[in-house]
């Protein structure tokens, strides 16, 4: 109202907000509605871009039977995308980056949310295929070109698709002997 008032002025105009209760009452509800129309709008938008994103988990022990494969060590993730479910295999990852409570998966030039830490994946994922190269990221080794070593220490890790990921020192020499460039 003020911001009214002023702008009228600077116009050499007079403003007449009219009944103060009545008034007040009638734009704090506009606010109101402004305010749930936006949070309705964003909270709409994450959920059509969580639709289409997808999510993955592992799978567990099945209701009956003995498991196909072995739960400790999976071979494959259940993907769930846009109401549909399928499974992709971990040699189809290319690589695993840490995000909060979540770790995306990289298969094919998209992200997978699993709800999962980086250590629990990671003690989960065969190392003979998967390697920890930082903190946040673990990379498929068969999808390693090459690595750059930096003067710092660290290293870039450049993969077949052209990706380039950050490798710490602590983790560049064990990639380099687990990706056979030592």
């Amino acid at each position: 109202m003020a911001i009214r008032e002023l702008v009228y002025a600077a116009h050499g105009k007079e403003y007449d907000f009219g009944s103060w209760p009545r008034q007040l009452g009638y734009e704090y509800l506009k606010d109101v509605r402004s305010y749930f129309g936006m949070v309705v709008m964003i909270e709409g938008y994450r959920f059509i871009r969580r639709r289409l994103q997808g999510e993955a988990s592992l799978l567990g022990e099945p209701d009956e039977g003995p498991p196909v494969e072995p739960v400790e060590r999976p071979e494959r993730f259940l993907v769930r995308k846009l109401g549909r479910e399928f499974l992709v295999a971990a040699v189809d990852v290319e690589w695993l980056q840490a995000s909060g409570n979540y770790v995306n998966l990289r298969v094919r030039g998209h992200d997978y949310p699993l709800r999962c830490t980086m250590a629990a994946i990671e003690e989960r994922l065969d190392p003979s295929r998967f390697a920890r190269i930082h903190r946040s990221y673990m990379v498929n080794l068969g999808q390693v070109a090459s690595i750059e070593p930096l003067d710092t220490g660290d290293a870039r890790v450049h993969l077949s698709d052209g990706t380039v990921l950050p490798c710490s020192r602590r983790h560049r020499d064990l990639l380099r002997e687990r990706a056979g460039f030592a």
